[in-house]
């Protein structure tokens, strides 16, 4: 089959377009016909080193190893079993929960060998991929592009919303809302808990298609009196923020919040370290939550969500699996609004 893999860290010249035997499902597996990959930041960042290059670039001890195929967001069709799984799961259309884990229900993502497709597994920037059967869901749109757009995106989005506790009518500010995790948090916040949401991006042409989202209000992070703006839109400090800019606004977001606000962040592309003042917190009876991915049980809310018409794919631009360079280096790019997929 045909796919791309990362054969070491560096620049896009470390993916590499090659020709591999289809995988084998194994034990209580499934072979996938990949149809769509949603590209992430995750895949992204593993090549380029910014988990580390050692032992610290992957979810288990050994660290990530080369070569290997990323893409965790994948949707597809089931054309083969292995030992142990029913052969009426054959052309099934999946969208692929992205972790294996031992944790207990509702602790799978933070369980000790908790292991991604794409980082610790070959993933779907390929033609075929296997994967644990119960791990594979019905997708949730009809579209495999659409229903690619929300795996890691979705259940990062859907996490951080639980972590929060958003209560109806509640002020909710959101940053890094014209990417992937960001929209979603958008959505799920205005739609499925009934916060009135304030977006955060860059270039205010996607203030319209924001608003459309469930955005009420619309901020560039470019504005020199963004905190005073959000503060006098709200008329008051904001109940919570979710984060996936990092430094960049992490002053911003500690200043529009009130007191016993709660600060969720899942990402840091506009900076990994800050500063904080210590007295900010306690002060201010600040809670503070690091997020990533979610649970199965999460994972199928969101999915209900989305066939119920809450949740909507945002899709920017696709790729072939040829373009996977191409892809990524353009997913880096300013400007885009949703998510980037790759169809083999």
């Amino acid at each position: 089959m045909k796919a791309v893999q990362v054969i070491g860290y560096g620049d896009v010249d470390q993916l590499q377009v090659v020709d591999i035997p289809v995988p084998e499902p194994k034990q209580g597996e499934v072979l996938v016909r990949v149809k769509a990959c949603g590209i992430n930041n995750t895949e992204i960042w593993m090549r380029e080193g910014a988990y580390g290059t050692g032992k610290e670039s992957g979810w288990r001890p050994e660290g990530v190893q080369f070569p290997r195929v990323p893409g965790s967001d994948v949707t597809g069709e089931i054309v083969s079993v292995g030992n142990g799984v029913k052969e009426t799961m054959i052309g099934r259309r999946v969208i692929l929960f992205p972790f294996t884990s031992s944790g207990a229900d509702g602790e799978e993502h933070i369980a000790g060998d908790m292991s991604f497709i794409g980082s610790e597994y070959d993933g779907g920037y390929a033609e075929y991929v296997a994967w644990p059967a119960d791990l594979c869901y019905d997708m949730p749109l009809d579209s495999f592009v659409d229903s690619a757009a929300f795996t890691v995106s979705g259940l990062t989005a859907w996490h951080m919303n639980e972590q929060i506790e958003i209560q109806s009518g509640q002020t909710i500010v959101v940053t890094g809302a014209s990417g992937g995790v960001g929209s979603f948090n958008v959505q799920i916040a205005a739609n499925v808990h009934g916060a009135n949401v304030f977006a955060i991006v860059g270039d205010l042409k996607d203030a319209d298609k924001l608003k459309a989202l469930g955005a009420s209000r619309v901020f560039s992070y470019r504005s020199d009196t963004l905190a005073d703006d959000i503060l006098e839109a709200n008329g008051g400090p904001v109940d919570a923020v979710l984060d996936v800019v990092g430094d960049a606004l992490f002053k911003t977001a500690l200043d529009v919040l009130k007191n016993g606000g709660k600060f969720c962040i899942s990402g840091s592309a506009g900076g990994q370290q800050t500063h904080l003042d210590f007295r900010t917190l306690y002060l201010k009876h600040i809670t503070m939550y690091g997020s990533v991915l979610g649970t199965r049980a999460e994972f199928q809310a969101m999915l209900e969500a989305i066939k119920s018409g809450q949740m909507k794919p945002v899709v920017d631009r696709t790729f072939s699996l040829d373009e996977a360079r191409d892809a990524q280096t353009y997913f880096k790019q300013r400007g885009k609004f949703g998510k980037i997929v790759l169809i083999p």
